[in-house]
């Protein structure tokens, strides 16, 4: 948890926001096997990643996926980053079937599929990814549709003041006050690493929200609710800041990525 944060994490949560929760505070049994194995597997990670670290890094992510220990993400991994939901498992969607819907306090409520979103203007932003846990992926490339942009498109209503974002997870949400997310580098993320985000790294939507730790770039995005407040999102309401800017919040001094 943040170091602001007093006493242990709540029952039934992981200290690390990027790690999924405990389901009853005590962790499923680890095998002898299963353990040899993980060892095994963060030994070959070593040598491989830097001939393969796509590969190393694709295969990490589709595995914690499937891995209700967490073993998986102390993996290294030639990308730097760690692989985690708060959800048991996440089904994969794509062009079929995957919805991004507008609402709430706006006059035009919408649903986007992707090749829709896809089809508008795009912008891309080049920062550091920043955990709250300490870890940082240098000169991260995003590119997607600016959340201000749908906002615009959907007519937020006089009284709006926030924006609720959910998840195809079924559990992740997130929030922003109206100027945060109106913010040029906040939005609807549909590449990464100039390659179309993968479904360990929250895809094919995710929302990117380069100032602040990563625990506010919500995976699997599914819904963006306008609303008159800000209300507190999955690991906010387990103690973590509302405002989550890198360097100036969480008790945390990293430096900002702005």
């Amino acid at each position: 948890m943040s170091e602001e944060q007093i006493g242990p994490p709540p029952p039934g949560t992981n200290p690390d926001p990027d790690l999924g929760p405990d389901p009853d505070g005590t962790g499923s049994p680890i095998g002898r096997r299963l353990i040899l194995g993980m060892v095994g597997l963060g030994a070959a990670g070593l040598l491989a990643a830097p001939f393969l670290p796509r590969g190393v890094e694709t295969a990490l992510g589709a595995a914690a996926d499937k891995d209700p220990t967490g073993l998986t993400g102390l993996l290294p991994n030639g990308g730097g980053f760690r692989y985690y939901s708060v959800a048991s498992s996440v089904p994969e969607r794509g062009p079929e079937n995957y919805r991004l819907t507008v609402d709430g306090l706006v006059e035009r409520p919408a649903a986007y599929d992707l090749d829709a979103l896809r089809r508008l203007p795009q912008t891309r932003v080049v920062r550091d990814v920043q955990c709250v846990t300490g870890w940082r992926v240098p000169g991260t490339s995003f590119e997607g549709v600016p959340v201000s942009m749908l906002l615009d498109a959907a007519g937020v209503r006089p009284q709006a003041r926030a924006i609720r974002f959910s998840c195809f997870d079924g559990a992740y949400t997130e929030s922003l006050t109206l100027p945060q997310a109106r913010r040029d580098d906040v939005m609807v993320a549909l590449r990464m690493r100039d390659e179309p985000l993968g479904h360990s790294h929250g895809g094919p939507a995710r929302l990117y929200v380069a100032p602040m730790y990563f625990y506010k770039s919500a995976k699997w995005l599914s819904g963006i609710t306008v609303t008159d407040k800000v209300e507190p999102g999955y690991w906010e309401r387990l103690g973590y800041d509302v405002d989550a800017w890198v360097g100036r919040s969480n008790g945390r001094d990293d430096a900002p990525t702005v």
